[in-house]
């Protein structure tokens, strides 16, 4: 038996556990990890064993519940505090991801709603919460999908960047949704998907889930990305995010503006695929957004037997960069295919 049923993320309420497939085994290794302590928790979303926006939030939000079912305090003051300390440590294991944060508050908000409630109404109303928002995400992705698959209806290939598939999510994806889509409808796309160094989220899985979807895919190191695009071997470009500004400019793994650059150059479309809540508006613009910085040695020696550099040798390891909004085509999200001026009145 599947104990994910074919998600990313999901809760198990008979056993009170946070499920999540975890990403650094991956492609080789399927493993399922069964979390109930914040420790562990925080440290999936740092580690990248849970990763992707929307997977983040989610998983956090089931995280928030299971500690609550976990705990023994019946006083309904401490319970609180001790619930408000958890939520503060699960949005701070990232910064960037702007889903971490609206998925925290929205479980917070249950708590401040519920002033009066007792702890068992509590327990129980965040467990509702947290799977409200997993049953949300999927159909949030699923639309994603049908509003952007009508976009792609004259490509044959397209390239992406990162993973912004169903492991990035809890199920279908962000950027790969109307790819998924669209063969659901008949129209089968090749992928070309950059490998997406450091961390090789494309190469290890994107590759890795469109393969298993049965979806031909084509693996390029990250500086191949010009090659193909100036040989008329793409026709789109679809990527994910991790936080966009009010006006428009998009923070996503490292490596996507250039993407951006590339397909302004080439006259190629540029789509980044969202859901609405990963629009931040009290963002202006990109300069509002902070970018995290890993550990060097994800650079220096994550994927080799031996260090790769010097020892001297320093290192430079943003986790994002951030796309200016006027090299971005559109916006494809749950509300429809939007461009900037939309998002404060959507």
């Amino acid at each position: 038996m599947d104990k994910m049923q074919g998600e990313t993320v999901r809760l198990d309420r008979v056993h009170n556990r946070l499920l999540i497939i975890d990403q650094t085994k991956l492609p080789n290794q399927k493993l399922i990890l069964e979390l109930h302590t914040l420790e562990k928790m925080v440290l999936a979303i740092q580690t990248l064993q849970v990763r992707g926006a929307p997977a983040i939030g989610v998983a956090a939000a089931i995280g928030l519940s299971v500690l609550a079912g976990e705990s023994t305090e019946t006083d309904v003051e401490k319970f609180k505090a001790e619930f408000s300390e958890n939520a503060r440590r699960l949005e701070n294991a990232r910064p960037t991801a702007v889903n971490l944060a609206w998925a925290v508050g929205q479980m917070c908000a249950v708590v401040k709603e519920n002033n009066n409630a007792t702890v068992p109404v509590l327990k129980d109303l965040l467990y509702q919460k947290a799977q409200e928002l997993h049953d949300r995400d999927i159909a949030v992705c699923r639309a994603i999908g049908e509003n952007g698959a009508p976009l792609l209806k004259n490509c044959k290939r397209v390239l992406t960047h990162c993973n912004a598939g169903r492991l990035a999510t809890v199920k279908y994806g962000t950027a790969l949704a109307p790819i998924y889509i669209a063969k659901e409808q008949g129209h089968s796309l090749s992928v070309y998907a950059d490998e997406t160094r450091p961390l090789l989220q494309g190469a290890r899985l994107t590759a890795y889930e469109l393969c298993e979807a049965g979806i031909d895919t084509t693996v390029l190191c990250d500086n191949m990305a010009s090659y193909v695009m100036g040989k008329g071997l793409v026709d789109a470009v679809l990527v994910g995010c991790d936080r966009v500004a009010a006006n428009g400019d998009t923070a996503n793994k490292i490596g996507t503006s250039g993407l951006a650059v590339l397909a302004s150059f080439y006259h190629i479309p540029f789509y980044v695929c969202a859901p609405f809540s990963t629009i931040d508006l009290n963002a202006q613009s990109g300069k509002d957004i902070p970018i995290e910085m890993r550990d060097g040695e994800e650079i220096r020696s994550l994927w080799y037997q031996k260090p790769l550099l010097p020892e001297n040798a320093k290192t430079l390891n943003p986790a994002f960069d951030i796309t200016p909004h006027k090299l971005i085509t559109a916006f494809i999200t749950e509300k429809g295919v939007l461009q900037p001026k939309d998002f404060s009145v959507v």
